[in-house]
């Protein structure tokens, strides 16, 4: 059941990464949910993202 969470969280990221304020929200309620592991991959996915829209970079304060 966590992998399907980890699945859902990245396909609502990619979504929204054109807002944002609203990507930050996301990826701070992401990490409030996701298991440690998940955090590191999900960090790895943010930074294939942030290749496309480098303003998201901003948002890496919620990985620490």
């Amino acid at each position: 059941m966590p992998r399907a969470m980890f699945e859902y969280t990245k396909e609502v990221l990619k979504k929204v990464s054109f807002d944002t304020n609203l990507f930050c929200r996301e990826l701070k309620k992401a990490t409030e949910r996701l298991l440690p592991y998940e955090l590191i991959e999900l960090k790895d996915f943010i930074l294939s993202l942030m290749q496309k829209n480098p303003s998201l970079r901003r948002c890496l304060i919620y990985l620490n």
